[in-house]
């Protein structure tokens, strides 16, 4: 399974794994032995690593855990914080960095830290690779320092050796600071320093998002995004909160579709040829993306932001109907989050057959 990231979005992964499970018997263990996840993506991933033993109890934790998530538990959105946030940045504008300089991001996300604190356990996710529950989780980040994102990971086998395909994957023991380094939005949050440097969102620079799965062995891989494939245009002159929406939006917009379009071509050559190619073997992508696009659902749920970020966004100019994309990866509000849940539950079941074969082992 890989889940994209998508910050507020990937409430609607929550949803389409909520599907999943109905078709899992009850009590079963995860269908999924690969997890990879990037940015939200992985703090659900890594949640559901650590239930691997009973898939239905991970899904109601994730769930639980999502629809009653608000703003505060990610970034701190009192008034006073916000606020000092807004004029460090103006202050730094006005003396050109001289006396006053610029924060390192413009939200602090230290509530998350505590919020992924007592969520993510990470002991049960080495016990489920102890196991055999599991045979790998990896949390996608992407350096500051140069170069495309890399896959921190935990298999229950031995590494996986380095190699030219697959310079990228980092053997490692995950921690808390490799999910705040996948899930550090530039700009918005803070950069978390690594082993050899600072790090940020794994959306940045992710070239070949299957590559970590395919490498840990998957021959099955579900894909589930937070991106619509067409999105509704808003013809007005952009504002700069819709310019940094459309710039998270590019962010996350992975370069997913020609990975599966590599894949389709590399299928067809293994087909044809008598013997499988060297390095190649057939792979089964299925890729679950929202039907409707949640830039127009989360318009009713803008006003449950807190009093001090709704003033933020009007300073941003993003809260008018432009300003909708970006108020779609940042509300992390239950209401909001609860519809992007059922819309993804939704979607998944109208494509029940699809992934009932995808599941089966007969394929």
């Amino acid at each position: 399974m890989v889940l994209t990231g998508g910050g507020a979005r990937a409430a609607y992964q929550v949803g389409v794994i909520k599907a999943v499970a109905e078709l899992v018997p009850e009590g079963a263990p995860m269908p999924f032995r690969v997890v990879c996840g990037t940015s939200a993506g992985a703090i659900i991933g890594s949640v559901l690593a650590a239930h691997a033993n009973d898939f239905h109890a991970g899904v109601g934790t994730i769930e639980r855990f999502w629809s009653h998530f608000r703003v505060g538990q990610v970034w701190r959105n009192d008034l006073r914080a916000v606020a000092a946030a807004a004029l460090r940045w103006l202050g730094a504008l006005c003396t050109a960095g001289a006396i006053v300089r610029p924060p390192h991001s413009l939200f602090d996300n230290a509530p998350l830290r505590v919020t992924l604190e007592s969520h993510v356990n990470f002991a049960r996710i080495q016990q489920s690779l102890y196991r055999g529950d599991l045979d790998a989780l990896a949390v996608i980040a992407s350096p500051y320092h140069g170069g495309k994102s890399r896959a921190y990971y935990m298999t229950r086998d031995e590494p996986k050796a380095q190699s030219e395909q697959w310079s990228g994957g980092v053997p490692t023991h995950l921690t808390l600071d490799h999910l705040m380094a996948s899930a550090a939005v530039p700009f918005l949050f803070p950069a978390v320093r690594l082993e050899d440097g600072f790090y940020g969102d794994g959306a940045m620079r992710q070239l070949e998002p299957l590559a970590p799965s395919i490498h840990l062995g998957a021959d099955r891989v579900l894909i589930v995004g937070v991106r619509p494939s067409q999105s509704a245009s808003v013809p007005m002159e952009p504002s700069f909160g819709q310019i940094f929406g459309f710039m998270l939006d590019t962010l996350f917009m992975s370069s997913m579709r020609d990975e599966l379009e590599r894949i389709e071509r590399d299928n067809r050559l293994i087909a044809a040829a008598a013997s499988s190619p060297a390095g190649l073997r057939p792979i089964q992508a299925l890729l679950i993306e929202p039907s409707v696009d949640p830039g127009e659902i989360v318009a009713s749920h803008a006003p449950t932001m807190p009093f001090a970020v709704r003033m933020l966004m009007r300073f941003l100019v993003a809260a008018n109907r432009g300003g909708r994309l970006l108020l779609s990866y940042l509300l992390f509000e239950g209401a909001y989050a609860k519809k992007l849940i059922d819309l993804g539950y939704r979607d998944a079941m109208a494509r029940r057959a699809e992934l009932q074969s995808f599941l089966s082992s007969e394929e």
